[in-house]
């Protein structure tokens, strides 16, 4: 036999055994010729190979939550309603009652922007935990806002008079005096446009012509169901199954290049965690090993409390790593039937046997549902099982219009939408094709064969707003 992998306790051989760039490798084929043993002595071989890891493929994701569509160009923009209603965070100098560093509600960590205040516009306003209503009395850089019950906003009770005081406000409304002009200036809705590029990946299998002439036929079963007796190409089909991974690996886990990356790093694209981190929700330690009874209720009800700020998504999947599935069917576990307003097992017409023998697959909390999975991408020790904090994602089962370039009309979609350059001349959707003078091909004169895969995609996420992401 060709040359063992030795393992010394859980080195990372254990992890990817035996994986080389190509078959040819020692310790990549049986070779029962070249030690010498005469025939008394040979091996008793299985001619099956043993699926130690089960399905290894970790793809599936997309294709429960996303939709396929062609592209032409080399950037896709899209662009998404902004809030409906005004609102803002600013400081106020209480004294006088006049506003500072206006900043949007949505993004109060962001750099002052210009408001959309009018005069005339009465205000529900919160400082230092006091609520009042207020009266724009004038706008601009530093607009004034005057309280309807005292002069001043330093006039109200447990307010203090100073100038460091962060207040928040939402318009609900305007009012003028008998015989005064109307508003004087419009509001224009608001809108976000956003754009992510497709980032080009590719991989190939090879193997020596000599390689291919020698017969050392096994039984191997695929990822993909398909079995029977194959020698060199079932490397080739792994290689296929691998590339298939990246697939979905790259959508979620790409990231663009900062401004400070290095000169040789490509452009990058933006993946559905990195989408999630800059435009969605982020939970830290939402599924806390020491929480438990009603604290984990109490927890969970934050998430609640989230979604509604962003438009309350009645149906929600979570795809989940161990831990925090098993968090879940803790939490549920700990509640009796209707015992906590008929939450634990609404989707299954609140049936307790029912929602037990699935082993709370989904449920139901306030207004919404949710669906939860294990997500094999978290668990497998090869892939986010052995490097990353992240616990899982919640996933909205919302819809947006778009346009159907293969049907010419618009068309209801999820909000993940994988995006792939085609055209009428090359549909670089998932290319494949060989070289070499092996196997049927002779486009060279190297004595190999290679298989090339190529794919150029990314991922466009919508409504990020209504995404989390656990850590």
């Amino acid at each position: 036999m060709a040359n063992d992998v030795s393992f010394s306790g859980l080195t990372a051989g254990v992890l990817s055994p035996a994986m080389t760039k190509n078959i040819g490798a020692q310790g990549a084929y049986l070779d029962i010729q070249n030690n010498g043993w005469a025939k008394q002595y040979l091996p008793e071989l299985y001619e099956s190979e043993v699926q130690r890891y089960g399905n290894r493929t970790i793809s599936g994701f997309l294709s429960q939550i996303s939709a396929e569509m062609p592209m032409s160009s080399d950037q896709v923009i899209w662009s998404e309603q902004g809030r409906l209603h005004i609102s803002y965070q600013a400081t106020v100098a209480t004294g006088t009652g006049a506003l500072s560093a206006i900043k949007d509600i949505d993004n109060v960590s962001g750099s002052d922007i210009a408001h959309s205040l009018r005069v005339g516009n009465t205000v529900v306003c919160e400082v230092q935990g006091k609520e009042f209503k207020g009266f724009v009395q004038s706008v601009g850089a530093n607009p004034v806002i005057i309280p309807y019950s005292v002069a001043t906003v330093g006039d109200i009770a447990g307010v203090t008079d100073d100038s460091n005081q962060t207040i928040k406000l939402f318009v609900y409304g305007s009012e003028f005096k008998k015989g005064t002009a109307g508003m004087t200036e419009a509001v224009e809705p608001g809108f976000k446009t956003f754009t992510n590029k497709p980032m080009i990946i590719k991989d190939h299998f090879e193997i020596d012509g000599s390689d291919t002439a020698q017969i050392g036929w096994i039984e191997v079963s695929g990822e993909q169901g398909q079995s029977g007796y194959l020698w060199y190409l079932k490397s080739s089909a792994d290689t296929k199954a691998r590339f298939d991974d990246y697939l979905e690996m790259i959508a979620v886990e790409s990231e663009k290049s900062g401004s400070g990356a290095h000169a040789d790093i490509p452009e990058g694209s933006q993946g559905l965690l990195s989408a999630i981190g800059e435009r969605g929700i982020v939970s830290t330690d939402q599924f806390n090993a020491g929480t438990t009874g009603a604290d984990q209720l109490a927890e969970f009800d934050l998430l609640l409390k989230e979604l509604d700020k962003q438009g309350a998504i009645e149906e929600n999947m979570m795809f989940l790593d161990r831990d925090a599935n098993l968090y879940i069917d803790d939490l549920l576990a700990g509640l009796s039937s209707g015992a906590q307003g008929g939450t634990a097992y609404g989707v299954f017409n609140n049936s307790e046997d029912m929602a037990l023998n699935l082993g709370f697959t989904g449920f139901r909390r306030g207004s919404y549902d949710f669906y939860k999975t294990d997500w094999k991408y978290l668990n497998d020790k090869s892939t986010r099982g052995n490097v990353g904090t992240l616990k899982g994602l919640l996933i909205p089962a919302g819809t947006s219009s778009v346009y159907d370039q293969n049907l010419g009309s618009n068309v209801r979609r999820p909000f993940l939408h994988v995006r792939y350059r085609a055209s009428q001349a090359d549909d670089r959707k998932l290319k494949s094709w060989v070289t070499g003078s092996v196997g049927g091909a002779q486009t060279t004169g190297d004595d190999k064969m290679e298989i090339h895969y190529l794919s150029e995609r990314c991922l466009v996420v919508q409504a990020a707003n209504n995404f989390m992401k656990f850590i």
